[in-house]
């Protein structure tokens, strides 16, 4: 480890962190109360008059997993299946994990980074401008907003949204993810219908991130105004506008990146409670499904992809991070 590089040592640690988090979630199947495999094959054996070893034998191929096979070889063929992206078949949809992944990401994709992106600038923004002035209007009321945020779940403000705007004024759609009546694809009208369903549960994932954001830039900034090179740059007679920018946002902004880095990763499943009551068919409105029926299956598989997808953004942010801040190795 001692003639590793910074970079490659992260490619390390970040592929061990990868390796636990497979066998976790290897050992979560297993550790779930009653035979899954079991409950299945007597399923399908009522349902299409197989016969149980018959049925038996379809539900260890499509569950990729065989409880009467020793635990290593169990292990070995999880991680051979992980590698030709078999993760199973879903108990409640009747098709491949890895099916439903594929639909449901872009959509999660599009809603929580577009909020993610709007919180963000906005925070940024308004935390830049509250300890800029501080003694001004914008400091209280961001802290105020703030609180406020934190004390309401986003699943209570979610539903103020739809019966207000969906079920009251009927200004936005009920659920789903664009009309039915809309043929997907690269249309204008589909592109409409899409941006026209993602407005409540975008305005719903912003309410909740924005006054964070704030309240980090904020803490941030202050720290960055009692610097010394502020006050150089005040003595040398610089425009306050360029402080502010150039000084006082650029390095208030970095120690942001991070946290940034988690909230991309952690948006694939922190968007259950949202998407569920919107009926949106991302990630979390499945992962909120899965857990209601039971879908041992299609659980392992969302966390195994959500808990990736969290790993790798930490390894991108700690590049980032190292390239914007000089100071900061990447070791």
């Amino acid at each position: 480890m001692n003639r590793l590089t910074p970079l490659q040592k992260k490619i390390f640690t970040s592929l061990i962190t990868v390796f636990v988090a497979l066998s976790f979630t290897f050992a979560l199947m297993r550790l779930m109360p009653g035979d899954i495999v079991d409950e299945w094959a007597r399923e399908l054996q009522v349902q299409q008059g197989l016969t149980y070893q018959e049925a038996y034998k379809i539900a260890t191929t499509r569950l990729n997993y065989d409880p009467s096979v020793p635990l290593p070889l169990q292990y070995a063929r999880y991680i051979g299946g992980l590698l030709k992206g078999n993760l199973g078949m879903s108990l409640n949809y009747r098709i491949p994990v890895s099916t439903i992944i594929l639909k449901a990401l872009p959509w999660t994709l599009f809603v929580a980074s577009l909020a993610l992106l709007v919180s963000f600038t906005v925070g940024v923004f308004l935390g830049m401008l509250a300890a800029w002035k501080r003694k001004g209007f914008l400091d209280p009321c961001v802290t105020f907003y703030a609180s406020l945020t934190q004390a309401i779940p986003n699943f209570l403000f979610a539903l103020i949204l739809l019966v207000v705007f969906a079920v009251r004024l009927r200004w936005f759609p009920l659920r789903g993810a664009y009309d039915i009546d809309v043929v997907p694809g690269f249309n204008l009208a589909f592109f409409l219908s899409a941006f026209h369903h993602a407005v409540l549960p975008v305005v719903a994932f912003t309410f909740q991130t924005l006054g964070g954001w704030a309240l980090s830039m904020r803490a941030s900034a202050m720290s960055v105004l009692g610097e010394d090179f502020v006050m150089v740059a005040r003595a040398k007679g610089l425009k306050e506008r360029r402080i502010a920018v150039q000084y006082v946002g650029r390095n208030a902004i970095t120690p942001l990146i991070t946290s940034l880095a988690i909230a991309i990763g952690g948006m694939l499943g922190g968007a259950i409670f949202i998407e569920t009551i919107f009926g949106y068919p991302g990630v979390g409105f499945f992962f909120g499904t899965a857990i209601a029926t039971r879908d041992f299956t299609l659980i392992q598989g969302l966390f195994l992809i959500t808990t990736l997808a969290i790993i790798i953004a930490n390894f991108a942010a700690d590049i980032v991070y190292s390239k914007l801040d000089k100071r900061v190795k990447l070791e």
